[in-house]
């Protein structure tokens, strides 16, 4: 079976701990090192600084064999760096403003393939250099487009967040990210609906944390997912990015979407157990690459 291409924009970051340690994040990388590990061969489209820690990303992405032909190295503005807090076992973040995944520019872009999934989050659309390079590869795009909605203080807006979801096939949110741009409480069921034939959505994803997670489809599918087996719980970063993981791999083989949430919640409640966002050691993969049977497509 001939792999479609899945390409991934947007930030690339570190994300720093209150016991001082540090862990490379962003959604969108989060999410293709994870597809990375599954043998997607994410193309990742994304800027760093010409610092330490932009080269400490450009080797931890060559160590795990991904492609490096679309991370940009920007001359001026640092890498990325937020600080996280745990506040009641959920993480808050502070993100910093005017770093180098703001600057992702089109030139050199001319070459990533414009077919298959289009995978984008909505932080690296607050700075205009990165939002009309995002505009433009979405114009160029001639498969689905996947939006994962991250609502980040105050680093969005109502408007422009529902300008980018006008181009989406498939959308990811979590609970209180559909509330806030509803604008006021609703029914998750009613407020899921909405957006799928206001947007003319193929899909949409409402995670719930703990709770699970909600998926309805344009036939009319809805379907709830619910952690199975408890988990020592380390921290809840990136939990959500590995659940996107999954929505995209699963598309990208043809899963159903009953199936692909079962896997995707699965794999994000083993996230949990993991400090931070993304795993460097290989074996954490193994068994969901054994059940899910990937190494056969």
């Amino acid at each position: 079976m001939k792999k479609k291409p899945i390409t991934i924009f947007g930030e690339i970051l570190f994300d720093h701990f209150p016991d001082g340690s540090r862990v490379m994040g962003g959604a969108p990388f989060n999410v293709a090192w994870h597809l990375q590990a599954f043998g997607r061969q994410p193309q990742l489209i994304s800027r760093v600084g010409n610092d330490t820690t932009g080269n400490q990303i450009r080797a931890a992405m060559q160590s795990w064999d991904m492609d490096l032909n679309f991370l940009q190295q920007d001359p001026t503005s640092p890498t990325g760096q937020v600080q996280v807090k745990i506040e009641q076992g959920e993480p808050a973040y502070c993100i910093l403003p005017d770093q180098a995944y703001d600057h992702i520019e089109m030139q050199g872009l001319d070459k990533p393939h414009h077919t298959g999934i289009f995978y984008h989050g909505t932080l690296a659309g607050r700075s205009p250099t990165s939002r009309q390079t995002l505009a433009t590869l979405k114009a160029l795009h001639q498969g689905k487009i996947f939006i994962d909605v991250n609502l980040r203080l105050p680093w969005w807006n109502k408007a422009s967040v529902l300008e980018l979801i006008k181009d989406a096939d498939w959308m990811k949110l979590n609970f209180q990210e559909l509330q806030a741009l509803h604008g006021h409480e609703i029914d998750v069921k009613s407020g899921m609906n909405e957006f799928l034939h206001q947007y003319k959505l193929e899909g949409i994803i409402v995670t719930c944390g703990e709770k699970g997670a909600l998926g309805l489809n344009n036939v009319g599918e809805f379907f709830s997912v619910s952690p199975n087996a408890p988990v020592t719980l380390t921290d809840t970063v990136g939990a959500g990015d590995a659940f996107s993981a999954i929505l995209l791999l699963g598309l990208n083989l043809g899963w159903p979407l009953g199936l692909t949430m079962e896997r995707a919640q699965l794999f994000a409640s083993a996230i949990t157990g993991q400090r931070g966002a993304t795993v460097v050691d290989s074996n954490f993969y193994r068994p969901f690459i054994s059940l899910w049977q990937l190494d056969t497509y």
